[in-house]
Order: structure tokens, then sequence, then C-alpha cells
């Protein structure tokens, strides 16, 4: 121990003051009730109310200083395992050993959702509570596999193995790696070792909803990951001109082509049981979390199980649902928020939302112009449609930019969660509690740590204005513009070099088969030079001749006729 207990004493940890506190208020204390035990003659109430009054004085000082002082332990606590601002005296201390049982005692959370929001999810909420529940569809049931798939006879969990990985202790785990990579040589070329792992796991457990169970602890992961359901499904969708699509990568595709929209999607079998352990964590949840993420393949096939959506209505956590920020090509095109909501009450009813979380839309016009190549856009801040329905509406800036993608911000969504649960906490005058003090001084933490973020990044600025002198203010107002079309022009040079690369390759495809051409042509030669000696040892062998008569069915015809009428000469 480097530090120790004097660790307690320093500027840095703010203990002092709430000893002083509690000693102070040991000293009323104790001169009360030396004043009764001293004094032999009879108290006049004037001394009695002194008495009191000191007494009274001394317990609250000690009550407060306590209260405080357990506070700011609890503080020390999350800071001690928080890494995220290196060199920072007040995180990584070693003098305090972090006890994991204030992330067992967090919050119960249940994230519902698939693809990439489903990942942004888990990787902020993990930072409060090891008490996750991430329920996914099962992504590929009623797809057409692949060879090497219907080999294997195993459907690929793209969302589970994604939740999987997002839930893991450490961030630089390599899980999704692992499950994402694929053999190269042999028998086993192209095959995911996702594959061969739940096919292995689904044999040693009881099914596949056990293999995935059975997964969260071979991994490591914060909380569980939990299929929706175990039964091969189809996610299909009906279209407003009738038409009806079984498969869910074709949905997008099929009204793009069709000039229409989704009517609604369906589950096929309509009846499909939810995973043990799905139900039971959605009535014991602090908190509902339902998405980000793609509306009718995503989110509301989750809903569409058996006893699902009604789990959640009768449940007493916070409904929180999280609105995408783009629309989807071929889905939800020109969709507001609005339109996201009565998708999801339309199929499920109400009671599903307590609040909705949607993003200001402030994102650089740069990238949006990328989406609306690919057919995508903002998704409309309108909420005229859903104004009558008990829905508190929380409108935040949650963008990011993650590899030239627009994302959510995870860690401002799971604070925002956490908020909600803090209050709800706080009015039911539960603030001493554990699980309060915990998520509460995380909160704090995370707000000290962004300022001290943006104060770095603002000196940052500064030094590197030094070096600039001539940068003007527009330069400054729009550097980010300027930055993200300098990465659209990078991005344009490297396609350039890409395309000229491949025609490279092309070219040098084309020569090296217009050179085995070549050598086969070489080849044809020397066999037609061998060809004409053969023929000559041919021909001077014997040759033997055959006659064949073909018969003349005229002739025949002919004769037979003269032989009928000298018949009937004859007669």
């Amino acid at each position: 121990m480097k530090k120790g207990i004097f660790y307690w004493f320093s500027n840095n940890a703010k203990m002092k003051r709430w000893m002083l506190l509690i000693l102070i208020g040991v000293v009323f204390a104790s001169f009360g009730m030396s004043s009764i035990i001293v004094s032999g003659e009879t108290i006049t109430f004037g001394q009695a109310g002194k008495i009191i009054v000191n007494f009274v004085i001394g317990f609250t000082f000690i009550v407060l200083g306590l209260i405080f002082l357990n506070k700011r332990t609890m503080e020390i606590f999350v800071e001690s395992t928080d890494s995220r601002i290196e060199g920072d005296k007040k995180v990584n201390t070693n003098t305090l050993i972090f006890n994991k049982n204030i992330y067992d005692q967090g919050p119960n959370i249940v994230v519902i959702g698939g693809g990439s929001g489903l990942n942004t999810m888990l990787e902020g909420i993990k930072r409060y509570t090891s008490n996750i529940t991430a329920v996914v569809t099962v992504s590929d049931y009623g797809e057409n596999l692949t060879k090497n798939n219907e080999k294997m006879k195993y459907l690929q969990l793209e969302d589970i193995k994604d939740g999987i990985g997002a839930s893991a202790l450490s961030e630089d785990s390599k899980i999704k790696e692992l499950f994402n990579y694929r053999f190269k040589e042999g028998k086993l070329k192209n095959i995911p070792f996702s594959d061969i792992y739940f096919e292995a796991m689904s044999d040693i457990s009881n099914g596949l909803a056990e293999a995935v169970k059975n997964s969260n602890d071979v991994f490591k992961i914060y909380g569980q990951v939990l299929p929706v359901t175990e039964q091969e499904m189809k996610i299909c969708a009906e279209l407003d001109n009738g038409y009806v699509v079984e498969e869910k990568s074709k949905i997008a595709s099929v009204v793009y082509d069709k000039l229409t929209k989704i009517n609604r999607v369906y589950l096929n079998p309509t009846n499909c049981k939810p995973t043990k352990g799905v139900i039971d964590a959605i009535k014991n949840a602090d908190s509902i979390i339902i998405g980000p993420g793609s509306i009718y393949t995503n989110i509301i096939p989750n809903l569409l199980v058996n006893g699902v959506a009604r789990a959640i209505k009768d449940s007493k956590a916070t409904k929180i649902y999280v609105c995408n920020i783009m629309t989807e090509p071929g889905l939800t095109d020109n969709y507001s928020v609005s339109d996201h909501i009565n998708a999801l009450t339309e199929h499920c009813g109400e009671g599903l939302i307590d609040y909705c979380l949607y993003d200001t839309g402030e994102v650089i016009p740069e990238f949006i112009k990328k989406y609306n190549q690919d057919g995508a856009d903002l998704v409309e801040q309108d909420l005229s449609k859903v104004m009558e329905r008990r829905i508190k509406f929380v409108k935040e800036n949650l963008s990011v930019i993650r590899d030239d993608k627009v994302r959510h911000n995870s860690s401002l969504i799971a604070d925002f969660a956490i908020q909600i649960i803090c209050d709800d906490l706080k009015y039911k005058d539960m603030q001493n509690e554990p699980e309060y003090l915990m998520m509460n001084s995380k909160l704090k933490a995370d707000k000290e740590i962004n300022k001290k973020r943006k104060k770095d990044l603002k000196h940052k600025d500064k030094k590197s204005s030094k070096h600039e002198k001539n940068k003007s203010k527009f330069a400054d107002k729009y550097s980010e513009r300027i930055e993200s079309i300098k990465n659209a022009d990078k991005n344009i040079e490297k396609r350039r070099k890409r395309r000229t690369e491949d025609i490279e390759d092309k070219k040098e495809e084309v020569k090296t088969k217009v050179k085995e051409n070549d050598k086969k042509k070489k080849a044809k030669v020397e066999i037609k030079e061998e060809i004409p000696d053969i023929t000559k040892e041919v021909e001077q062998e014997p040759v033997i001749e055959t006659n064949i008569k073909i018969k003349n069915y005229e002739q025949i015809r002919k004769e037979m006729i003269e032989k009928f009428n000298n018949s009937r000469l004859k007669d």
C-alpha cells in the first residue's frame, strides 16, 4: 500500500470535512452528556434547554457526517475503478479495493432490440450494473442458408453473438473477433467459428437457450444475453399492396422495388413461446429499454412473442424507448418519431412506453449526404401524432460519428436511464440505499470526467491555435464540417486507388489467362505435329472393305404391286 489510510486525509479524497463534522458532533454530544453527569445540583429549565440543544446539535452533526462520509466513500469506490482519465490522481486508487457486490446490487435493466443499437446500449449500461438482461431476436431463422451452413445444419445468431461481445467485462475483449472469424483453409473454409461453437454448445446443453446461457458464463460477461424464443420462426411482412415477404433479409428490397410500404410484420408460427427467463427478467426489472434498432426486424418481432408485450405493460419498471436517428431504406422511409411510436402501438398496443428519447438532428450535413446517397435520411422530429398519448419526450443530442456512420452516444443514453431510476428511488425516499449512492456517485463522476475531457480538448485547441495564428473564425466554427469534408475527400481518393488496384489486378488476371491460352495453343500445335506420323502408320495398315447393301423400299413396293395384279389376273 503506497498511500494507505493517509489518502483519506488528502485534498483529493474530500473526506476531512466530514470527519471534522463528526468530531464536532461528538464534542457537542459529549458536552451535553457531561453537563448532566457533572452537575450535582438540580438542573434549571434553562440549563436543561442548553444541554438538549448541545446534544441535538452533536447528534445531528454525527448523523450528517456519517451519511456524507459514507456517500463520499462510495464515490471513491466508483472512482477507483474508472480508468477513462489517464494521469488523474483520483482514478485507479491503489488504497481502495472496489467491491464487485456494488455492481451486483445495481438496478435490474432489460434491453430489448438487436443489431448495432443493442450493442450501443449494452456498452453504456454495463458501466453501472451487472444485472443486465439483453433480449434479442434470432436473426437468421427462415433465411436461405449457404452451402457451408447447410453442411453445419446450424443457423447463425448474429444478434446473440454481438450482444455477448458488447457485454464483455473488458473493452479490449476479443470475443467479437473470435465469433466473426472465418476459417481460411481446409474443409472448414468460410465457416464462422461461432457456428462451430454454438453447434458444440447446443449438443452439450439442452437446446439453444441453455447453450446461450452457458455461453454467458464461459465468456464472463455482464449480465446475460437471451434469445427471445427457442423456436424456429420467420419474420414476415405484409405490404400495403397485399404482397407478403417471408424472408427478413428481403423485406427492405421488396418494399423498395414495389414502391409500397409495410402494413404490418408478424411471426410464423404466431404462437412462439418466450425463452425461459425472459418473462421473469421483465417482471423483476427496474428499467426496460426498447431500442434503438430496426423497428420492424429487431424490435417488434421481440414484442410479438407470446407474453412479452403483456409482461412489459404489467411491469412497474420505467419503460424507455430510444428512437432511431436515421431512417432505413425500404423499411422506415420518411418516418418521424411519431411514426416509430405508432408502429409499436399498432402492433403491440398502448402502455409500452413511459419515456421516449430522441435526437436533436444536429448531424454534420456531409454525413447526412452520405446516407442520402443510400436512400436514408434523418428521422423527422414530428410529435403531432402522439401528443395525446401519456409519454414523456426527451430531446437530446445523442449522435456521434463512428467509422463514418451516425451512431447513438451509449454513455448519454445510459446516463439518462440511470437518472430516471435515481429520481424514482429518491421519490421513494431511498436515497441512502447503496444502490442509489452507487449510481448517483457514478453519474457525478461521469459529469466530472466529461467536464475534464472538454477542458482538455479546449486546452489542446488553444495549443493548436497558437501554432495556427492565422486561423479564421469560420474555420474555428465549422472545423468539424471541414474535417468531415477532408475525410470524404480522403475516402474518395481511397476508392479511386482501390479501383485502380482492382483494374490492375484484372489486367494481371487477363495477362495470366492470355499466357495460359498461349501455352494451350502451343501444346495443341505440338499435338498436331505428332498426328501426321500417326496417320501414316494407319494408312500403311490393310483396310478391310465392307459392302453394305441398303434396301430400296420403292422397288420392293413395285414388286409387291405386280405380284398382287398377277394373282388377280389368274383368278
